[in-house]
């Protein structure tokens, strides 16, 4: 107990120190978005009852390159920890989320916390989060030919806290949730302010998946993400997910995102019970097939704790 306590307070400062250096404008990208392909392997990020949910002191990292070839085009970062506490009941989680794209930089920083009720076989997680989303955005480094307009001439920075809940069942066959990212909206005016917009253009996300297994050394994990938004002006988005898990060593998927008519190959290598790797490419195949390269993405997942074992390996 006495060694998750010190990571959790090495992991805040680290948490600070980006944070100081980076921060987020949602107004355009919101960081609440699961904007990741490989979301499915860190719950935490879509959703704060998640936390906990993998019986250990899970720690999870990745990098995102958006549209490769383009210029400025945006990186993400993400660096999230959750574990289940010695009561078995309650679970802490941490989020730090870091995005740059053209000339605004920006942070999101969200605390979790999750209480999990034992049903039978299965377990019910019902979680909080609560943090903060940074915007910094300094267009006084462009280099204007005519003479520099006001809106150029320096950075605009905001500060904009919020809120989010989710529930979340799930045993070693399947699991099902939903949660509302975050409830708090902002609006930016055409003088730059950002205000407190209504408390009714939240969007609701459900993810559902099942574990299928042929043989002990093939298996079959399908899901399912769907994002609604309460605001008419944004379309539904879902994702389709699938899996092949062989010898619990190689997780080769795909996923189809209709959004943003996006086809995403998926490789994961669980090197260890404690480690993985993965890696992804999205390819896409709408309007915007002609111009950009697709994206990249790679992630580290690295777990502490006794049940984490080669003998009972988490797949949700």
């Amino acid at each position: 107990m006495g060694n998750r306590v010190l990571i959790f307070i090495l992991f805040l400062l680290t948490g600070a120190g980006l944070s100081a250096q980076t921060a987020t404008d949602p107004i355009k990208i919101s960081l609440a978005y699961p904007v990741y392909s490989q979301y499915l392997q860190n719950g935490l990020l879509i959703n704060p009852a998640y936390a906990g949910s993998r019986e250990a002191l899970s720690l999870f990292a990745s990098y995102r390159k958006q549209w490769l070839g383009v210029d400025r085009a945006p990186t993400y970062q993400s660096l999230s920890m959750h574990s289940l506490l010695k009561n078995n009941h309650v679970a802490l989680g941490l989020t730090l989320q870091t995005l740059q794209y053209g000339y605004t930089k920006g942070t999101s920083v969200y605390a979790d916390y999750a209480y999990h009720i034992t049903v039978g076989k299965s377990r019910l997680s019902m979680g909080l989060k609560a943090g903060f989303d940074m915007a910094n955005s300094d267009y006084s480094g462009i280099n204007l030919i005519y003479t520099p307009d006001e809106a150029f001439a320096g950075a605009n920075k905001y500060f904009m806290p919020n809120v989010g809940a989710g529930v979340y069942f799930y045993n070693n066959k399947f699991f099902i949730g939903a949660a509302v990212p975050t409830f708090l909206s902002y609006e930016k005016s055409s003088g730059g302010k950002v205000s407190l917009g209504t408390f009714t253009q939240f969007d609701v996300q459900a993810t559902a998946g099942a574990l299928i297994k042929f043989a002990d050394e093939f298996k079959f994990k399908p899901s399912v993400f769907v994002d609604y938004s309460l605001d008419k002006t944004k379309d539904m988005r879902i994702d389709l997910n699938a899996n092949f898990i062989i010898c619990d060593l190689i997780w080769i998927g795909g996923s189809w995102r209709n959004s943003e008519k996006v086809a995403v190959g998926i490789l994961q290598v669980q090197v260890s019970p404690q480690m993985m790797f993965g890696f992804s490419y999205d390819y896409p195949v709408g309007k915007g097939s002609t111009y950009p390269k697709g994206s990249v993405e790679g992630s580290l997942r690295y777990e502490f704790g006794y049940k984490v074992t080669a003998a009972n390996p988490r797949y949700f």
